[in-house]
């Protein structure tokens, strides 16, 4: 992980956490920067909530003095604030990786994601932009998943899993081996997932089920 300052987009949600994330690598956090205005001037963990996620002022560090870390648990807000980075810093969001997170040395890694402790990613899995990985989840070797993939706390991944972008995982969820689960999917958490599923589906239970919207 890099050890310039960070400046962490976000003070609610996975700010906090992704705080304790880049301490636990002594990455030392500039400040938050949230769109909240009854947070500016407040301290989270001693650290300044300084302004907008917009603010020039300090958005002119990043990339050169610093990198950003999108702290969103929105996925629309995750975007619109990626975007912004992407257009006006020409940059991407560093990765939050806990100091207690395992990841294989022949692991594929993008940008921006958020991968929490105790967290395993196995041998040439690939987890690539803005994906959010909880605490204690497992993802075994050769799985592949899409950008703004989020997997709860405890689930599992078993080999050669796929999982489509913007797909929602979650807690305690069980993939066998093998299966493919197709973009903006959502699974309920404590699921067993023993067959494909399809884009868009939501499927819960032991085994899981599709479930009408």
């Amino acid at each position: 992980m890099d050890k310039k300052p960070v400046i962490i987009l976000g003070a609610k949600g996975i700010g906090p956490s992704a705080a304790e994330i880049f301490k636990s690598n002594k990455v030392e956090i500039y400040c938050f920067l949230d769109d909240d205005k009854a947070l500016h001037g407040s301290e989270i963990d001693f650290v300044s909530v300084l302004g907008e996620t917009d603010d020039d002022g300090y958005l002119k560090y990043i990339g050169k003095k610093c990198d950003a870390f999108v702290a969103e648990d929105n996925m629309k807000a995750r975007k619109k604030i990626t975007k912004m980075l992407n257009d006006r810093r020409k940059t991407m969001p560093a990765n939050a990786i806990h100091s207690q997170a395992i990841v294989s040395d022949s692991a594929h890694l993008g940008y921006g994601n958020f991968i929490n402790a105790r967290a395993v990613l196995g041998a040439f899995s690939k987890v690539p932009n803005h994906c959010l990985i909880h605490s204690g989840a497992i993802i075994e070797y050769n799985v592949e998943l899409g950008d703004y993939v989020q997997l709860g706390a405890g689930s599992q991944l078993n080999s050669g899993v796929t999982v489509g972008e913007e797909t929602f995982i979650g807690s305690g969820v069980t993939v066998v081996s093998g299966v493919t689960i197709g973009k903006k999917a959502n699974i309920g958490a404590g699921s067993v997932v023993i067959k494909d599923v399809k884009d868009g589906e939501t499927v819960f239970g032991n085994p899981a089920q599709t479930i009408e919207n």
